[in-house]
């Protein structure tokens, strides 16, 4: 089963309560994103990584994090302006400010990209459950992904409480769901 929520800022800025299609990217994904997929996900432990990602991890466990999630929410986050083509000012103090705009193209990039990675985790045996979590605001927008864990969470479940930020997340439930 996939899951896809979004806070109320996110779905009207895509338009979602008219209907999810047009929130697609019109050329696809990104071809920056495209780049750092390329090679797919791969298990590396528990966890699901980004397969190039995985070759340059070393043994040193989950650090200082709270658990596995977490740890694995560090080693897959990025900024989705470092590889999708928007515009980013920088004020006199230094603060980067990206359009509206923009804002929506890093969403709809970045479900592009969850739907994709959710793809390759339903494509291996077993199948992985993942969540990917994406969020815009005025500064930046990320994208990182996790593996579902009973009672392990990245974010706050009611997605309105991110007032400064718009949120989607996408999960993927068992083949049974």
């Amino acid at each position: 089963m996939l899951t896809v929520q979004m806070n109320d800022a996110a779905a009207a800025l895509l338009g979602a309560w008219a209907e999810l299609a047009p929130t697609q990217p019109p050329q696809g994904l990104a071809a920056g994103l495209r780049d750092l997929t390329a090679s797919g996900i791969a298990l590396y432990r528990d966890a699901v990584v980004l397969t190039d990602t995985a070759r340059h991890l070393r043994d040193t466990g989950t650090g200082g994090f709270i658990d596995l999630t977490a740890w694995e929410c560090s080693v897959n986050s990025f900024h989705l302006e470092d590889f999708v083509p928007v515009t980013v000012d920088v004020l006199d103090d230094g603060e980067p400010v990206i359009a509206e705009a923009d804002q929506r193209l890093l969403l709809a990039q970045g479900l592009t990209l969850a739907l994709h990675i959710c793809h390759l985790g339903r494509s291996v045996e077993p199948p992985l459950q993942i969540r990917c979590i994406v969020s815009a605001n005025t500064t930046n927008g990320t994208f990182r992904f996790h593996r579902i864990r009973a009672g392990q969470q990245e974010h706050r479940p009611d997605l309105d409480r991110y007032t400064l930020e718009k949120m989607i997340v996408i999960d993927t439930g068992s083949p049974s769901s």
